[in-house]
């Protein structure tokens, strides 16, 4: 068979229904990938494509393609950052000319190894047909397994047909174990969990922190069953913030740098800490000051190599997840509840709650941004999938939104402004069924505004709310800070045009709804999910809505 069956065969054999591709890549095989029903979502830049499978990846807890030409595969590997620091697995597939014309000053070829190596955990050479079995199945093999991640084929012909176009004697062979994640479910040292229950057990204040290692491992009810059977709170990074629900007597919201100060003063109220599926880094530990250097902690993590990395473990557990969990959970005696410390931890809910509610509850026009919030909260289906775009849409939505149901999900951006409106397309592709709103501020949307294109072109219909403010106002006091004070440079440096989006969308084809009244969300929010059409719902914030720093110790 060529080179394109084969690999329209396995791109489908492993579950994939839709690729996302900046043309002009691997022709032959989207004619191919046609017949076999999967659908190409051709976007309008490399990152697009990069951005819509990671999110695709992840809300299906499996492999996703990205596909680039040769002068796009740096674009591509740019756009990569965001999966690499999310952990989705997503096969990121670039044309690469042929290995005669290196090194030769080639029309638009660089190298491409530099740019893959940072954002990848493999990088592969496919230079013919006969290699590509070996390199493609170890490409999904990468992706999927320890802590997941994205991966690149370089594939010879600056589209990749040199390899797609000819033809050898292979055999599809889909390792259904690679198909999704986690592909295996390592069980823990029974002395670990022994080790780490007697730790829990005997802490006056423990505290859970969980990361996104839960969410990968669908280990949502085991950290629940265990937070409850020992009486500990629990804290969740932003990737795992529908770990724990919303209301739960246990639970005390997003630590870190996007957080609730009520979580940042539990964890640094506590005597040991348990992270659990967390990598410990500098966002849910907000440069690693909460918890405190010097608290004990312990850790469960898939990777070996993550277990101490920040914060040295009186007890590190390498273990899938899920699987650990449940070996806790069958090892341990119920626990008398903490009263002390669990009135503590409801206590500093309460507190945080109080604080907030000024703004929350406004009336205020234009409307505050944790209005807008909680609005959202009561609002979004029950089956939402809420995806953020990052800096205050991340603070705004981690923070302030509550979840309320339990088939609820959320994506966060990991890295990269603008990531939101294509990431809530490639969710979309994934949970047609599912409504899918991104939630992102005017600074997000010039990214990739162009992306509702390839939504309407394709019938996905995302809604996207808009936190308009004409403006970058996370920035305002950094920037003034180094002018001294509000001035014409200053406001150079942060400020935007006051721009209508909803109109802008209904040019585009799209629907389009302006609001400017906390009263009117509701309505607009109904026409947006039932519109029949890519929709944007376009709010205008004060720019006055600045998102408090997060809480500290002193």
């Amino acid at each position: 068979m060529t080179g394109s069956q084969y690999l329209s065969d396995m791109i489908k054999g492993y579950g994939i229904e839709h690729v996302f591709v900046m043309p002009y890549i691997l022709t032959p095989v989207l004619r191919d990938l046609e017949r076999l029903g999967v659908r190409r979502i051709m976007c309008h830049s490399e990152k697009g494509a990069a951005y819509m499978a990671d999110a695709y990846a992840r809300i299906r807890r499996a492999p996703a393609v990205c596909m680039a030409q040769s002068v796009g595969a740096a674009n591509l590997a740019a756009a990569l950052q965001d999966a690499w620091l999310a952990c989705s697995p997503v096969v990121a597939l670039t044309g690469r000319l042929e290995q005669g014309k290196q090194d030769r000053n080639a029309y638009q070829e660089i190298d491409h190894h530099g740019p893959f190596s940072a954002v990848t955990k493999f990088s592969g050479l496919v230079t013919s047909v006969d290699e590509l079995p070996h390199f493609l199945r170890q490409a999904f093999r990468e992706a999927t397994t320890a802590t997941p991640g994205p991966v690149h084929l370089d594939i010879s012909g600056f589209d990749g047909t040199v390899v797609a176009n000819a033809v050898a004697d292979l055999e599809p062979i889909v390792e259904d174990t690679f198909t999704k994640l986690p592909p295996y479910r390592p069980e823990p040292d029974p002395r670990s969990v022994l080790g780490a229950l007697q730790l829990l057990v005997a802490a006056e204040r423990p505290i859970i922190v969980a990361g996104g290692g839960v969410i990968a491992s669908g280990a949502e009810a085991e950290l629940v069953a265990l937070a409850e059977k020992l009486s500990i709170p629990v804290a969740t990074s932003l990737n795992a913030k529908t770990a724990m629900p919303w209301d739960h007597p246990l639970a005390v919201g997003v630590p870190g740098s996007y957080s609730r100060a009520c979580a940042n003063r539990a964890v640094c109220e506590a005597d040991l800490v348990f992270f659990v599926g967390s990598h410990t880094g500098g966002q849910v530990t907000h440069d690693w000051r909460i918890p405190p250097a010097g608290t004990p902690t312990i850790q469960l993590d898939i990777n070996p190599a993550e277990l101490g990395r920040s914060y040295p473990v009186k007890v590190g557990i390498q273990a899938d997840a899920r699987a650990a969990l449940r070996r806790m959970i069958d090892a341990a005696d119920t626990a008398a509840p903490r009263q002390q410390w669990i009135e503590r931890i409801q206590h500093l809910v309460r507190e945080w709650r109080e604080e907030t509610a000024p703004h929350v509850n406004s009336d205020e026009v234009p409307m505050r941004p944790e209005r807008l919030c909680r609005e959202l909260s009561d609002l979004l289906p029950s089956d939402a999938v809420l995806v953020s775009d990052t800096g205050h849409a991340g603070i705004w939505t981690g923070c302030m939104i509550d979840l309320k149901h339990p088939a609820q999900s959320y994506l966060r951006c990991a890295g990269s402004l603008g990531w939101g409106i294509p990431a809530a397309i490639g969710a979309k592709c994934a949970v047609p069924d599912r409504p899918v709103i991104c939630f992102t501020g005017d600074g997000g949307v010039y990214y990739h505004m162009t992306e509702l294109d390839v939504a309407l072109r394709n019938g996905i219909n995302t809604v996207t709310v808009i936190n308009n403010n004409g403006s970058l106002n996370q920035e305002r006091d950094l920037v003034e800070a180094v002018y001294g004070g509000a001035e014409r440079g200053s406001d150079q440096l942060w400020k935007l045009s006051e721009l209508d989006f909803a109109a802008m969308a209904q040019s585009m084809g799209c629907f389009g709804v302006r609001v400017d009244q906390p009263s009117e969300l509701a309505g607009a929010l109904d026409q947006a999910l039932n519109c029949g059409l890519p929709a944007v719902v376009d709010v205008t914030t004060d720019v006055e809505g600045i998102a408090p720093g997060a809480w500290l110790p002193d």
